[in-house]
């Protein structure tokens, strides 16, 4: 599995095999992946043709991948050098991984992620322990897929007195599925979340969310616990009614997730605790959809997210409704007065104009370098109309 090496603490890697792009050459001859990239002239600098080698590499020998390799595999290696057309062609070259070692270990158990205790850096293997390690260190940090903390040590030099990571934890990994709910362990990583279980707009948001080697990473927990304004996350998990599962020294609560965020990067979580799980109840919406408003369509940070979810009844009239944002706000939030117009009334061009009225009432955006108020503003009120005009277009196909 590709990962960052940029978003990794050394500690976390302990106890796990690592292959770097020098692993992949034998006996003086490059291997298929880095063959094909010559063949084909897809070299780039130094800091980028490892990533997209690596990148391929993986897809490459990915378990019970039929047909060419997808090139969406390689999206997260930006860069600025060439062209991309040289790589693409060099990763649709390649075939079936050939029966050499790299194959006969994929067919062997991964190292288990077992408990590491370094100098300023825990991983405990149970949820007691991990509790135990707060009240211990009150000063600590948690830490799962790190590309978000991480990021913080790179570009802001910050340190940390203490991290504690949650990867080996397995009750924040289960994944429950039930008529009535849906369980997502909180250190769970996108990749590993099981689609089949996850409602329609799953698949609609998780291809904006960064780029694969940062979902083999990222946590459906940890964007929340972050409390960023613009993470992806909040905005269709709010719409979809999501609570989350807290854990602490005085043993468990749940709490619905738009009592989660109190400020900005300020959440509900109090001393020594830490996210279990999301709960996502069910049925799940009848009409739902989720939109990204941001400088590139793919890996980018959202100038505006948003989530729609409607319930209609047999007369066409709102059952329910959630209209959520993030970048609109100091918090990710869901529009509620918005929301109240709705219900009852006929899910029609009038309503939804009537929302949109209440939200430039409502909403107060920052303006920064990604957009201003004024622009962000607009965007929350014309993402609902085209929200409306899918849906009609849908209902006419």
């Amino acid at each position: 599995m590709p990962v960052n090496s940029c978003l990794l603490f050394l500690p976390m890697a302990a106890g796990q095999e690592i292959y770097t792009v020098e692993a992949l050459a034998e006996g003086g001859l490059l291997g298929p992946v880095q063959q094909a990239m010559v063949d084909f002239g897809g070299s780039q600098c130094g800091y980028c043709t490892p990533g997209f080698v690596m990148s391929m590499f993986a897809e490459q020998y990915r378990p019970r991948r039929e047909g060419p390799c997808d090139i969406h595999a390689l999206t997260g290696n930006l860069c600025r050098c060439t062209g991309y057309r040289p790589i693409r062609d060099a990763a649709l070259s390649l075939g079936e991984a050939p029966p050499d070692k790299f194959r006969a270990r994929l067919r062997a158990p991964a190292p288990e992620v077992g408990p590491v205790n370094h100098e300023g850096f825990s991983r405990p293997k149970t949820l007691a322990e991990c509790l135990a390690l707060l009240v211990q260190h009150p000063e600590a940090r948690l830490i799962a897929g790190g590309t978000d903390l991480v990021v913080e040590s790179n570009l802001r030099l910050r340190r940390f007195p203490h991290l504690i990571g949650v990867e080996g934890l397995d009750e924040l990994r289960q994944l429950r599925d039930s008529e009535k709910e849906l369980e997502i362990g909180a250190a769970l990583t996108l990749s590993e979340v099981t689609p089949a279980v996850l409602p329609p707009v799953w698949h609609e948001w998780l291809p904006l969310f960064a780029s694969p080697l940062i979902r083999n990473r990222a946590t459906l927990g940890g964007n929340i616990a972050t409390a960023s304004p613009i993470g992806d996350g909040p905005p269709l998990l709010l719409a979809l009614d999501a609570q989350v599962q807290i854990a602490g020294p005085h043993g468990f609560r749940t709490l619905p997730l738009h009592e989660f965020f109190l400020g900005y990067r300020k959440t509900a979580l109090a001393p020594g605790e830490l996210l279990v799980s999301i709960i996502l109840p069910k049925p799940f919406p009848a009409l739902v959809r989720f939109y990204k408003a941001a400088k590139r369509r793919m890996d980018d940070i959202s100038t505006v997210a948003a989530c729609f979810a409607i319930d209609l009844d047999a007369a066409g009239r709102v059952r329910r409704a959630r209209l959520a944002y993030g970048g609109v706000a100091a918090v990710p939030l869901r529009a509620t007065e918005a929301e109240d117009a709705l219900l009852g009334a006929q899910w029609n061009e009038s309503a939804v104009e009537r929302a949109q009225k209440i939200l430039a009432h409502t909403l107060h955006p920052i303006g920064d370098h990604r957009g201003s108020a004024a622009y962000r503003l607009a965007l929350a009120q014309s993402l609902l109309a085209k929200f409306w005009w899918q849906q009609q277009a849908e209902a006419a196909a």
